[in-house]
């Protein structure tokens, strides 16, 4: 196992732990996130605050690995982000989407490239489509 995957195996305890300070610290000063929801986070503090906002949302989430890969500098995470939509999830727009209750179990990909042991990118990939229709978002298909 190489640093790439030591970075990512870092960085998915900490959030599993919930762990802010140990998340923002596996970025580099200068990182950038990108997901489907925002184009590019920068700064480790900013990184940081992305992250958190679903633990609010979702204070028992943890991520299943399905799958980890290394090849070089790059570290890709294959799984399920899973938990209970029991606080309000801040929305892209700035908005707020209250409570729902209801359980999530939403596909996720990450890629990360590591440079002198920091991630200084991350792709983190994951079903919008799939998300919304869990948390009751999407209409009921039409009957026929």
């Amino acid at each position: 196992m190489g640093q790439a995957r030591d970075v990512m195996d870092r960085l998915m305890a900490a959030m599993d732990a919930k762990d802010r300070e140990t998340l923002a610290g596996c970025y580099a000063v200068d990182a950038v996130v990108r997901t489907p929801d925002h184009d590019a986070i920068t700064g480790q503090q900013a990184i940081a605050d992305y992250y958190s906002h679903f633990w609010e949302a979702m204070p028992d989430v943890r991520y299943e690995r399905t799958a980890t890969h290394e090849a070089g500098d790059v570290a890709v995470a294959e799984g399920f982000v899973v938990g209970t939509n029991t606080g309000q999830l801040s929305l892209p727009t700035g908005g707020t989407l209250p409570p729902t209750g209801r359980q999530l179990r939403v596909r996720s990909c990450d890629v990360t490239t590591v440079k002198n042991g920091l991630i200084t990118s991350h792709h983190a990939y994951f079903d919008q489509m799939e998300l919304l229709g869990q948390l009751g978002l999407l209409p009921e298909p039409a009957q026929g």
